[in-house]
């Protein structure tokens, strides 16, 4: 095997696979081994000539520390259901709809403080028993108090008002580790201990861990890279009491809190903390949410924290000899690579799973590493590597999504995780990765160390900014929900599409207006009041100013679904004079509408029958002016309109797909006026793609299907030829 045909591909082993983990470093080139949750690395491996990567447990994996330190076993804050109360005492059941062996109530600390009792009916926080919480001097002490039970686990209501609603939200150590939990489950492991989840953030087992992973290089010198798993808070996971998912959010923080956590919060912010700061009425401050002040106060101390933690173990590893890779998921609270705290840590790698376009430039653009790797699907677990299941057709898909954001922007390494003796019972899925191996190494060598050619520059707005790049519509990774796939959509186009991408917020636009000036086009994209579209933002005349003033003077506006949406002074959509649409909430039935024609448009020339907008949204309408693309019983799809010397376009959704793709792309030209640039670098075929490296003097010619494809292609001179394309298949050429 020549050089070039081996290298940057990583391989799972387990100790009763060891011939057949040799025979994949020959057959996909692999120069590194590792281990998964729930294996050992082989004795008989020690001396391969591949590193080793090896996963290491921060939290967990060492039940005799947590055990004997009960006090320092990470903590999350927990809100039960809503209760209706019906007399004057009401009786909740904390642990009732949870998992008893994942969770225990926290009732160590300091109860009044740390929990919160509220009426949701009124808003308002009701005292324990014994404090003077929220009475002022000279107040009568309210009716309403609570206490807690020890012995039946209820918190217990009194003086409650009838028909109130109330919850309570607590604190509960987490004493089995959801990552592990939910690999034993999806496994079916049988007897497994359950491992619980220690604090590295406190003090004596900070010193502890420090010691222990001294110790576990010391006792493992034949490995090469450390895989973190990760530093050091699971994102929000929570099962119910049938052992299923019952509350996910892969960018969640309840379960990074801590009394000894939140006292330091308190002294660096100046106010006291309050659990409502992460319940936010139950809805855990997830990622759809506009964060709150106080909310965003308690990231940003979380991340210089966690960052400076996680730094001491890098240090710490690179002392030892060894490189230092983190896992871009679990327990990656306060890790967010797109932060500036992150390039400080000194991480030599970064390793995700990729699910999708997205997923994987969530990876390949962070900075301040020295590689990425993206974990390719399907994992080899058995609820696809099963008898009838068919990981040869994930496989595929995955790989011709990814490769689409790999050509804009490359990973540097590619691998697979799970259990290898699964794998092998597919020989088919053996032979198609051994052709993925090699097609990664070929583009790869054809692109690293340039750009792909940009035809425009991409903002899309949100509250988040580039905190969420590319996490945008992003529950759970890269998981389908039918309330998100039409915006979702939107995301993924933009991850292998020749567009230079950026994410801001309204506090970058605040900060600094003028960053307009560098952006041909912004996005704003998702449901109304949500974090995705901003909400009360839409009410800050400087945002809406900042934003109008750019388009009138020549940029793009591109709203999706209820973009700038915020019911204020008569209007819903904020930005309706830029966009030519509105939607009816019922404010303005009494006003006649007539604009519903249809007309041919730049935007759709490449659209073949009905466009598939998704879920859409029903009860948008043109204002007069605009130009209607297309509508379904009087409800605007998509739209555009002109505003000042620029462009608005309105679309009601845009799932992924090639077609939605071709688009958006055309959208984007239109909205930065810039139609006359279509034909370079392009193919007439929206299920092939033409991506170019100016700088390498290469450009390919990729069939994203796994059918044959017929196209003309466009060069950056304007001139073309024609070209059939085999499944799946890439050519690459000189410019």
């Amino acid at each position: 095997m020549s050089e070039r045909r081996r290298g940057r591909v990583t391989i799972p082993t387990d100790v009763d696979v060891v011939p057949e983990t040799l025979e994949l470093v020959k057959r996909w080139g692999a120069d590194a081994i590792r281990d998964c949750d729930g294996t050992e690395y082989p004795e008989e491996l020690r001396n391969v000539d591949a590193k080793v990567y090896s996963t290491y447990y921060t939290t967990r994996k060492d039940n005799e520390w947590a055990k004997g330190h009960p006090d320092e076993i990470q903590q999350m804050y927990i809100m039960t259901p809503f209760y209706n109360a019906v007399e004057s005492t009401l009786r909740i059941h904390l642990m009732n709809h949870l998992y008893p062996d994942m969770l225990a109530v926290n009732s160590r600390d300091d109860i009044s403080r740390w929990w919160e009792v509220i009426d949701r009916t009124t808003g308002e926080v009701i005292p324990a028993e014994g404090t003077c919480f929220g009475i002022r001097e000279g107040e009568i002490e309210p009716e309403e108090q609570w206490h807690y039970e020890e012995d039946t686990g209820d918190v217990v209501i009194t003086g409650a008002k009838e028909f109130h609603d109330y919850t309570v939200s607590f604190l509960a150590y987490i004493m089995w580790d959801p990552v592990h939990m939910y690999n034993a489950v999806t496994n079916d492991w049988k007897g497994v201990e359950k491992q619980i989840t220690f604090d590295v953030r406190q003090p004596k087992t900070k010193e502890f861990s420090m010691e222990r992973l001294r110790k576990y290089i010391a006792d493992n010198p034949h490995i090469d890279v450390i895989r973190y798993t990760t530093f050091f808070h699971q994102f929000t996971l929570i099962f119910d009491e049938f052992a299923r998912e019952k509350y996910v959010d892969w960018y969640g923080y309840s379960a990074s809190v801590s009394p000894y956590i939140l006292k330091q919060f308190e002294r660096e912010v100046g106010y006291p903390f309050r659990p409502e700061y992460i319940i936010d009425q139950g809805y855990m401050n997830n990622t759809y949410r506009v964060p709150s002040k106080e909310f965003r106060d308690f990231q940003d101390f979380q991340r210089r924290e966690v960052a400076k933690l996680a730094k001491e173990m890098v240090d710490i590893t690179h002392e030892c000899g060894k490189e230092a890779m983190m896992f871009l998921g679990d327990h990656w609270i306060g890790m967010e690579p797109f932060m500036d705290e992150f390039k400080e840590i000194g991480l030599d790698a970064v390793v995700g799973s990729v699910g999708n376009g997205a997923t994987l430039r969530l990876i390949s653009d962070i900075e301040g590493v020295k590689y990425t790797e993206g974990r390719f699907l399907p994992y080899f677990f058995p609820d696809t590597f099963h008898e009838g299941g068919d990981p040869v057709k994930e496989a595929k898909v995955n790989w011709v999504t990814a490769r689409r954001a790999i050509l804009r922007k490359p990973i540097d390494r590619i691998g697979y995780g799970g259990y290898l003796k699964l794998a092998m019972e597919f020989p088919e899925f053996i032979d198609y990765v051994e052709e993925v191996c090699e097609e990664f190494r070929v583009l790869y060598e054809n692109i690293k160390g340039t750009t792909a050619h940009c035809v425009k520059r991409v903002a899309v707005l949100n509250s988040w900014g580039r905190m969420r790049a590319w996490g945008n519509h992003m529950v759970h990774h890269a998981l389908y929900y039918k309330q998100n796939y039409s915006y979702a959509g939107i995301i993924e186009a933009l991850s292998g599409a020749p567009f230079d991408v950026r994410f801001i917020s309204f506090e970058d636009i605040r900060e600094n207006p003028s960053m307009l000036d560098d952006i041909d086009v912004i996005l704003n994209v998702g449901d109304a009041y949500t974090a995705y579209t901003g909400g009360e933002n839409w009410k800050d005349e400087g945002i809406v100013t900042a934003i109008k003033r750019f388009v009138y003077r020549g940029g793009g506006f591109i709203g999706v679904g209820e973009p700038a949406a915020y019911q204020w002074q008569g209007r819903f959509f904020q930005l309706s004079g830029v966009l030519g649409v509105e939607e009816e909430t019922g404010f303005t039935l009494n006003v006649d509408k007539y604009n519903w024609d249809e007309h041919k448009h730049f935007i759709t020339e490449d659209c073949k029958g009905d466009i598939d907008f998704g879920e859409g949204k029903k009860n948008i309408f043109a204002l007069d002016g605009t130009t209607v693309i297309c509508q379904r019983d009087k409800e605007v799809q998509l739209a555009a309109n002109g505003f000042g010397e620029g462009r608005g376009v309105y679309i009601s959704g845009l799932p992924y797909s090639f077609e939605n793709s071709r688009l958006l792309y055309r959208a984007i030209l239109w909205a930065s006026s810039s139609e006359d640039e279509l034909k370079k670098w392009f193919s007439s075929n929206y299920n092939v793609e033409v991506h170019a490296y100016i700088k390498n003097g290469k450009y390919c010619v990729v069939n994203n299907t796994y059918e044959p494809q017929s196209t003309t292609v466009y060069k950056g001179d304007g001139t073309s030829f024609e070209l059939d394309l085999g499944a799946n298949e890439m050519i690459w050429y000189e410019i």
